[in-house]
């Protein structure tokens, strides 16, 4: 790489040194109401530590209204119980992430998430019940966990609408719980119960929509959420089977649309901070996902809410540690993340910052990379990124890690960490999942 490069580069980088060195991402946010951090692994605690400094800094500097991340609703539900201070929820919210049982259970059951949920309740009880800060989870894997959760709200809240869940809980009952068998089946009967989740699904709305209109409360907007998921993840599973871009899209959609649910509920001027892997979050068309048809979160957003201000922010490292497991369902262990391989973009900001971290943002992205015959930036070549999930083998690394990307178009701004080190889960083991694996590696 020539000495020019180089020295673009890091004339380029902003160091990465406290809070305070975020003070030009916060200016490059401005008035955004979506704010979309990412990772490079899901087992990186800088990672989560960087986001922790930015998500409070935008919380108590630009009012930002809840944390929106890649995790189950019925979970992170009782987080957000918890941080609120909701009566009857456990006061230390570390206690209800320490709780959480679907695999891979580190994601958010660790130390750093741990930290960030205790500051989010203090600073929540400085506040009016109205204006506290929530913590929800836009993923659709919690099929049963939903149905459950529905049940239960409307034998409490509505027994004489309860039928609807009956007819989907016993169609569901088969399968013992477990989304492959259930997808196997659709094999043979295509429509599986999809039936059943419709007519839950209808009734959900149209009891939220009347609720909603007398007292905005989070609990029919919880039991409606519980039922769009029930019908998100009965989709999923159905199209899981495929080779194709399908169940991928169907759940990054799915997240979307819970998000824009939250910002409706929320109301005019709400703003959400969402943390996802670097796969969701970075603007898939500007890498080779787009090619096989898949879009993404931060795609979604771009193009459904850039008029309201969307500011999306990479993440990734050089080496270190991580945790991750070496085949889904497995036992997490600390792995060494091996020097990223010559010619990535990791490998390309290492050898100008060796050992440094630092921030790049980007001017605002226009999709219109320079023409063939002109000098492009580094940050508009297309370069391997590496993409870490919480399945991870480092021998096979080249193989299937690393995402070709176009960096200022899939994000408005990156921070580049040389060295990171492994989460401090809050459980010692994962237990098995049947959940399966979804490209890239379990993200």
């Amino acid at each position: 790489m020539p000495d020019t490069e180089q020295a673009r580069i890091r004339a380029a980088a902003l160091p990465l040194t406290d809070p305070g060195s975020l003070d030009p991402l916060l200016d490059r946010i401005g008035d955004a109401r979506y704010v979309l951090l990412g990772e490079a692994s899901h087992g990186t605690a800088d990672y989560y530590r960087l986001r922790d400094a930015l998500t409070r800094r935008l919380i108590e500097e630009k009012g930002f209204s809840f944390v929106a991340v890649e995790g189950d609703w019925p979970d992170c539900h009782a987080v957000h119980c918890s941080v609120v201070a909701s009566p009857g929820a456990p006061e230390d919210p570390g206690e209800v992430l320490a709780g959480f049982s679907r695999w891979p259970t580190w994601m958010w059951g660790n130390a750093e998430v741990a930290a960030f949920a205790r500051w989010l309740r203090r600073h929540n009880q400085g506040l009016p019940t109205e204006r506290r800060v929530g913590f929800f989870g836009l993923d659709v894997y919690s099929l049963w966990e939903s149905l459950h959760a529905v049940l239960a709200h409307l034998r409490e809240h509505d027994p004489e609408r309860v039928r609807p869940a009956l007819d989907a809980y016993r169609c569901f009952e088969p399968y013992a719980e477990d989304p492959q068998e259930y997808a196997l089946a659709t094999r043979y009967v295509p429509q599986g119960c999809e039936r059943e989740v419709i007519s839950l699904l209808t009734e959900a709305r149209h009891s939220a929509a009347r609720t909603a209109s007398l007292d905005g409360s989070l609990t029919e907007f919880a039991a409606r959420q519980n039922a769009e998921v029930l019908a998100g993840a009965e989709r999923y599973y159905r199209a899981m089977l495929d080779s194709g871009p399908d169940s991928w899209n169907i759940r990054d959609r799915h997240m979307v649309d819970t998000l824009d649910r939250l910002m409706e509920h929320y109301g005019p001027g709400a703003k959400a901070v969402v943390w996802e892997h670097n796969t969701h979050v970075g603007d898939a068309r500007a890498t080779d996902m787009a090619d096989i048809g898949e879009i993404n979160v931060g795609q979604l957003v771009r193009e459904r809410h850039m008029g309201a201000g969307v500011a999306l922010v990479g993440f990734g490292s050089y080496t270190g540690t991580v945790i991750a497991a070496d085949a889904w369902g497995g036992v997490p262990r600390v792995m060494e993340v091996p020097p990223a391989h010559t010619g990535s973009l990791e490998d390309l900001l290492h050898t100008a910052l060796p050992g440094e971290r630092a921030l790049f943002v980007f001017p605002p992205v226009q999709f219109q990379r320079p023409p063939a015959t002109g000098r492009r930036a580094w940050y508009h070549e297309e370069r391997g990124h590496r993409a870490i999930g919480v399945v991870y083998q480092p021998r096979y690394e080249r193989v299937g890690n690393y995402v070709p990307t176009v960096l200022a178009e899939r994000y408005d701004a990156f921070c580049y960490l040389d060295h990171t080190r492994a989460v401090t889960p809050l459980r010692p083991t994962a237990a098995a999942s049947p959940e399966v694996e979804t490209w890239p590696a379990g993200v």
